[in-house]
């Protein structure tokens, strides 16, 4: 049986329910086969993902607001509609508006 998610639906969601926790975030995980993961990430404007190690293989799905991806190379703004592919290297993310990202990922 394959399961379907409503991606604007669950932005939407996330997103208030971000605005609504004490700590501006909101976050599920709603795919994990084998090595692949996907979740759903919602941050309120101004609210930050630390610096951490990137997967051996990510990238992110703006599905709502607008995001700064920080990292040594240098920051990437991105915005609704946009699909990035994570750097190699220790990264963070900040939120520029209410956001919300499909985080795709491929562990060891």
């Amino acid at each position: 049986m394959t399961t379907t998610y409503d991606l604007n639906a669950l932005a939407d969601k996330h997103v208030a329910a971000a605005r609504n926790s004490p700590h501006g975030r909101s976050a599920h995980l709603l795919l994990r086969e084998e090595t692949l993961r996907q979740s759903v990430i919602a941050l309120t404007a101004g609210e930050v993902l630390e610096e951490h190690n990137a997967p051996p293989a990510a990238t992110l799905q703006i599905l709502r607001g607008e995001i700064v991806l920080t990292a040594v190379s240098g920051d990437v703004t991105l915005t609704e509609g946009r699909l990035h592919a994570l750097p190699q290297e220790r990264h963070g993310l900040r939120a520029v508006t209410d956001a919300a990202v499909l985080l795709t990922a491929v562990n060891d």
